[in-house]
């Protein structure tokens, strides 16, 4: 399928920078005491330095700088790879970082998680790729991208009584509510109009200030998207548990599928400032759909990771509570990339599109049912993104 969009405006950095090191030389043999001991040679490793080069890193972090703290990690790989023990009994630089990462000091297996903690404030989208890859490559994240190329066989044809039949729900129950219109927020709005309904039976006008409520409530629709209102929402805790439910939905099926994460963002006000549609956002990156996307193409495949993970969020609720009120913003990414395809999806195409992804998307949550409660927890308790993909693999390696 072909799909008319103009190339990225952003550019990507082409030179990557990395850490520099000096050489180093090594420890001096052992020598016999004497009142005039030669001098002894270069010390091959400096625990003061490595600490300081780590310190470093770890500012990087506190920043998130990725490519600053990305590069020391390539750059502390390299040396790694490139020294050996050598002859008289001399201690290499892997030894010495080992004999002091058992002093606490390093803990670099830890720490090389950190790198995704970064990724948020990332500008350049292949540098959160290639942090991704790198963890990947040293054994961190072994199910990232495992299914990236599985797709239930069966007809693409699913219709609303194939999807019953496969998870026992309407078709219905996967569409997002209105607010007041469904679920938990029909019993508020339900009381809200009889807590109104009683003061004015007992004599008491609040039409004024229902009116200036109505107002400031129109205005924040109209301008803001709904934020005040959803911040205000995410106090409440059965909404914000299913805001948890929803992105860590997407959060997993983006890492299955191998499209790396760049941040959650779950505070509605950081979500507007940051220009995210919605009240919450897992943002994600697909470098194939990318790639397609400048060049003017999109193939069949891109397009169908990109909407399973684009409709995870209402395959998690549907899940967990057995319906979905959130994922309105998803349906209007999904619709506004379907009329750029050549020729573009009918209304029919779109729905059935709609409902193949949701039920890809619903089976491979089910499947992995441990690792979406996993990420789900680690939310909910304030995780940042290393200790959320950190549960997920967890979970995944326990379950085998």
């Amino acid at each position: 399928m072909a799909l008319s969009v103009s190339p990225p405006s952003l550019s990507f950095t082409q030179n990557f920078p990395h850490f520099v090191t000096s050489h180093s030389l090594p420890l001096s043999q052992c020598h016999p005491i004497s009142f005039q001991t030669p001098p002894p040679k270069s010390i091959h490793y400096h625990p003061p330095r490595a600490l300081r080069e780590w310190q470093e890193y770890e500012e990087a972090v506190k920043k998130k700088d990725l490519a600053t703290a990305l590069s020391f990690l390539i750059s502390i790989e390299k040396d790694n790879s490139d020294d050996s023990v050598e002859e008289n009994g001399s201690l290499s630089t892997q030894s010495a970082r080992s004999r002091i990462g058992d002093l606490g000091f390093f803990g670099g297996s830890v720490r090389d998680w950190e790198v995704l903690d970064t990724c948020l404030n990332a500008d350049d989208m292949r540098l959160v790729g290639m942090a991704y890859e790198f963890l990947k490559a040293k054994g961190f994240l072994p199910n990232f991208g495992r299914f990236s190329s599985i797709v239930l066989d069966g007809s693409r044809d699913v219709t609303p009584s194939v999807l019953k039949s496969s998870t026992g729900l309407e078709a219905s129950k996967f569409s997002p509510k209105k607010w007041g219109l469904s679920g938990s927020s029909s019993v508020v709005l339900a009381g809200f109009l009889g807590g109104v309904s009683y003061l004015l039976q007992q004599g008491i006008d609040i039409r004024p200030q229902l009116a200036i409520i109505l107002g400031l409530a129109f205005t924040d629709s109209l301008f803001l998207g709904g934020t005040c209102l959803a911040q205000i929402s995410s106090y409440w805790p059965p909404y914000r548990r299913r805001v948890l439910v929803h992105e860590a939905g997407h959060l997993l099926v983006a890492y299955l599928m191998g499209c790396p994460i760049r941040g959650v963002i779950l505070d509605p006000i950081v979500a507007m400032q940051m220009g995210i549609q919605g009240q919450a956002g897992t943002q994600f990156w697909d470098e194939n759909m990318n790639n397609e996307m400048a060049e003017g193409q999109l193939s069949g495949s891109t397009f169908d990771r990109y909407c399973m993970v684009l409709f995870a969020g209402t395959a998690a609720e549907a899940l967990v509570y057995g319906d979905a009120e959130g994922g309105e913003n998803d349906e209007n990414l999904f619709r506004s990339i379907s009329v750029l395809l050549q020729p573009p999806l009918s209304v029919a195409q779109m729905s059935n599109q709609a409902r193949w992804s949701v039920l890809q998307s619903y089976n491979l949550l089910k499947w992995h049912r441990h690792a979406h409660r996993a990420a789900f927890k680690a939310m909910e308790n304030g995780a940042s993104l290393s200790v959320i993909i950190r549960k997920i693999e967890e979970a995944m390696s326990s379950n085998r």
